[in-house]
């Protein structure tokens, strides 16, 4: 019966007609494909240009390692209230302090005698020149992972095949050579100009790397959610009344889907399909970049929340079940491309990944990767793939993996870790949140002369509500800003109503405002930076519509006993602005502003703000 089933599922479709010319004419490294005989064993070797590994100056890597149940994780069902639940599996008052739970120690040897390419994790084979589909043991393991766990329910015959990268940023580049023909102004006509869809609200870095190319950028309006699919700026509106003389219509889309960069919204199941399906008719391939999958908050779902589907076949882990599913879930003509990374789960500075796709779209990629990066770090893959796999057995001469007994924490150890780092961040976002929401309103009470002038003050300012505590004073309640409790991902985001400033307009724009309330933030009395939503507006038409009025917080960064102060840090900031009347204390933070970016144009490195967009 399984067969059958496996025999009606759709072949992937053939998007060859959207590779680049430059993909296209790309062959098989001729270096490259003699690698796998290198490990046939007793080979005399005398073809390729290596090194002898007796001569790398390393003879073990090894590491003190966390083990999987270090962090407590948090329940997989939304539940009420989420701060008393939440605060049932916290840990001790020693919080971030790793160095005082279990660990063990990792052992990467020079020489594993197993002749098993898919378990041999040592130097030997690590540190010389490798497979640009990745290391064979990490590949192995990442491969089934993928298709038994992540991802079980992808529609298409055979499901999709992975390949190694340097990280999300590295996968995201190559996929836009895989795809994407560069176009220049004045040397191009505009017809052959491509286009890229992206959200309002965009991951810059990303953004940044499409524009040398040429590429159109093509915002499609959000809201809490993530990306619409229909509605006033939405996908349907976008695609239906496309200017061709602005280029061809965009045949890419760049996304975040969970916690979305910087908007922290999570897609529906239901939304990713309409989605999907408009990009079926207008044949649009989605690059689905999902670094904050894991860190998914039941806690922030309420009875509005669209409900996750239960999938028709399960993970094998009651928490991966509990995730929304990637676009990949229903992804019958596999014209998705996924991008997944180690930064957010092990580490930033390993650099590495992977990305997800159908396997022709993976054939391609390994060819720019042949003859680019190569590979990943030999380093870093050895190191993550003993702590996961492990050794292929104990004894002399092998490796120690990253679990109590020695051996690798296998697939139930790293989904054991995700879920204890999703725990750890929901507490530290549902901290900020609660600080937040306690300084949401600036409040005012006075003397009322009349109820008739209260009545009448209602129904004349509905920017304000007013409520009567007795006969003689009122309380005067203005909402300052506007945020969601995040579903997912590392970030809330802050909506500023300016326009509620006492100076608004009086004499000062609301980006002036916005700038003016940056400035103050990093002030000695305060000291918060935060980042400006401008940061996060793909086109100068949005930086200058709203996007002044937005900010994103990090919650993920500053250690977990700083959560709280450093947010009241915060509102007290934001209160201490709107009492701001005088229009020479304004302008004297305008001023402070103009200054710094004097001096930043003045010294480049200064400019230097990577860690923003993370």
């Amino acid at each position: 019966m399984d067969d059958m089933i496996e025999l009606r599922a759709p072949e992937p479709k053939d998007l060859s007609h959207h590779l680049s010319r430059i993909t296209k004419a790309r062959e098989a490294s001729n270096v490259k494909r003699f690698y796998k005989y290198f490990s046939i064993p007793g080979i005399g070797q005398l073809a390729g240009g290596l090194p002898n590994d007796r001569y790398f100056p390393y003879d073990t890597l090894e590491a003190k390692t966390a083990l999987p149940p270090r962090w407590t994780p948090t329940p997989n069902d939304p539940v009420d209230p989420p701060s008393a639940q939440l605060a049932k599996t916290s840990l001790s008052e020693k919080k971030d302090k790793p160095t005082a739970q279990p660990e063990s120690q990792l052992v990467v040897p020079h020489t594993s005698s197993t002749t098993d390419v898919l378990r041999k994790i040592d130097l030997d084979t690590a540190l010389q020149y490798g497979q640009a589909q990745g290391y064979p043991p990490l590949y192995s393991f990442l491969l089934q992972f993928v298709k038994e766990h992540l991802h079980p329910n992808v529609p298409y015959v055979g499901g999709p095949d992975i390949i190694l990268t340097c990280g999300s940023t590295d996968g995201f580049n190559k996929t836009l050579q895989l795809l994407n023909n560069e176009w220049a102004e004045g040397i191009n006509p505009i017809e052959e100009k491509e286009g890229i869809l992206c959200e309002e609200y965009a991951y810059m870095n990303a953004i940044q790397g499409c524009r040398p190319r040429g590429l159109n950028i093509v915002p499609v309006g959000i809201d809490d959610e993530g990306m619409r699919a229909d509605g006033p700026g939405g996908l349907q509106e976008v695609l239906e009344n496309w200017d061709y003389s602005k280029g061809k219509m965009p045949h890419l889309m760049y996304t975040v889907t969970i916690g979305q960069n910087p908007t922290s919204g999570t897609l529906s199941v239901e939304r990713r399909k309409a989605i999907y399906e408009l990009c079926v008719k207008y044949d649009i391939i989605i690059v689905e970049d999902d670094p904050y999958w894991y860190l998914q908050y039941p806690s922030s779902r309420t009875s509005s929340t669209a409900p996750i589907p239960r999938p028709d076949k399960s993970s094998g882990f009651e928490f991966l079940d509990s995730l929304v599913p990637s676009y990949l879930s229903v992804d019958y003509e596999g014209r998705v491309v996924r991008l997944d990374t180690f930064s957010k789960t092990t580490a930033p500075g390993c650099r590495l990944g992977w990305i997800t796709a159908q396997p022709k779209l993976c054939e391609r990629l390994l060819r720019i990767t042949e003859t680019s990066t190569q590979q990943p770090s030999g380093f870093v893959q050895s190191m993550i793939a003993e702590l996961i796999i492990g050794p292929a057995k104990g004894g002399a001469g092998e490796g120690q993996g990253g679990a109590e007994d020695g051996k690798g924490w296998e697939a139930a150890g790293w989904v054991r870790w995700l879920e204890g780092l999703r725990g750890e961040y929901e507490r530290r976002m549902n901290e900020m949140c609660d600080v937040l929401a306690e300084g949401q309103y600036m409040v005012k009470s006075g003397r009322r002369p009349s109820i008739s002038e209260v009545a009448r003050d209602e129904s004349e300012d509905s920017d304000h509500e007013v409520q009567a505590q007795d006969e003689w004073s009122v309380i005067e309640k203005t909402e300052l800003y506007y945020f969601v409790r995040p579903l997912g991902g590392m970030f809330i985001w802050l909506r500023f109503h300016f326009n509620t400033h006492p100076l608004f307009e009086k004499p000062f724009k609301g980006m002036q405002l916005s700038i003016a309330l940056w400035v103050l933030w990093t002030t000695k009395k305060y000291r918060v930076l935060v980042s400006p939503g401008q940061m996060f507006a793909p086109t100068p038409e949005i930086a200058e519509r709203d996007a002044w009025e937005c900010y994103r917080l990090c919650f993920a960064a500053i250690q977990r006993d700083q959560v709280v102060p450093v947010t009241k840090r915060v509102i007290k900031g934001v209160k201490a602005f709107w009492r701001i009347k005088d229009p020479k204390e304004m302008q004297k933070l305008l001023d402070d502003y103009e200054f710094a970016e004097t001096q930043i144009a003045a010294e480049p490195d200064m400019g230097n703000m990577n860690g923003f967009g993370c």
